[in-house]
């Protein structure tokens, strides 16, 4: 069984990036590559333990919009074009600096070889692994994109208050399954959400009435209004163990604490509850699905071959 699954993942990868990406794609030109983005992020992650759930974040939001290619870390200063970062789907982004700090050491030990993208994908798997998670092994051979557009994050991004239909055509749509889709919206058991996020939840004519009173009331204490909310500095921990990847995120799901419309909508849907009932219980699946979604994402429609290029520098194109 571990065999076949393996050949319909490496067929998966050959049919989806032009046959570019390989697990073995740095063994001559950067065969340390792996060692220094772990070595590297080490430190990071010790200074600033929330680093791991915003690069994570920062991975998904890259390869949602045209693939993973490091095209959110473009800068711009085009004046009929700019940056992804602008768009207001990605509020909150933090750590596109710490890619850059990354790239500089590989850069180091292996110039003009490794790309962005690549660096991105590796930083967001090592986040799930010392956080708890598991190891995913993923392909590389990513090239960067020339090219950012804060239209096309509007676009492509789902909104903070996206519900769980839609997040399953989105998320299908990019080649994952069922069950490898809520395993991926696993991914918010790291972290926290802004409360602007979550802010027409809470209030007005447009209020969710179905979130249990106790949650409500907390979810208002930790977002009253009256509070700037267009900053960092007002959030809600995803659930109980927000610095560890785990599956406490669907436990709390199952209790009605589903934080986002689409964590509370997939309690109810007859699509999703079951899966949310079997990751809450298993964790060890959870994480083997969660792999297999983790890898299947990080690999639609990427850039490959002579397509794009290998920055020198992660915000700018050479």
């Amino acid at each position: 069984m571990a065999k076949l699954l393996l050949f319909l993942l490496v067929n998966f990868l050959t049919l989806g990036s032009g046959g570019s990406l390989s697990y073995d794609f740095y063994n001559t030109s950067c065969p340390d590559v792996e060692d220094v983005v772990r070595e590297t992020l080490a430190p990071i992650f010790l200074t600033h333990p929330t680093a791991p759930a915003a690069l994570l974040r920062l991975m998904f939001h890259d390869c949602q919009v045209q693939g993973c290619d490091a095209s959110i870390l473009l800068d711009t200063d085009h004046p009929r074009i700019s940056s992804e970062m602008i768009s207001s789907k990605n509020f909150g982004i933090k750590h596109r600096e710490s890619i850059g700090i990354v790239k500089e050491a590989v850069e180091s030990v292996c110039p003009n070889q490794v790309s962005c993208a690549d660096i991105i994908v590796l930083a967001a798997r090592e986040s799930v692994a010392v956080s708890g998670g598991p190891y995913v092994e993923v392909a590389l051979g990513r090239r960067d994109s020339t090219i950012t557009d804060a239209t096309l994050a509007d676009t492509f991004l789902p909104s903070a208050n996206v519900g769980v239909d839609e997040a399953l055509r989105i998320l299908t749509a990019k080649g994952l399954n069922l069950e490898e889709s809520v395993a991926i919206l696993g991914a918010h058991t790291l972290g926290a959400t802004h409360c602007v996020n979550i802010i027409n939840r809470l209030y007005g004519p447009k209020a969710d009435t179905g979130i249990i009173l106790d949650f409500k009331m907390l979810l208002q204490l930790n977002c009253p209004l009256g509070v700037t909310l267009a900053s960092n500095a007002t959030f809600v921990a995803n659930d109980p163990t927000s610095l560890a990847f785990d599956n406490q995120f669907y436990q709390q799901i199952l209790t009605g604490k589903g934080l986002l419309r689409v964590d509370s909508e997939m309690q109810h849907s007859a699509f999703t509850s079951p899966l949310v009932a079997r990751f809450a219980d298993h964790q060890d699946y959870f994480f083997r699905v969660f792999s297999s979604a983790f890898l299947k994402l990080s690999s639609y429609q990427v850039l490959t071959g002579n397509h794009g290029q290998i920055r020198k520098w992660c915000d700018r194109v050479n």
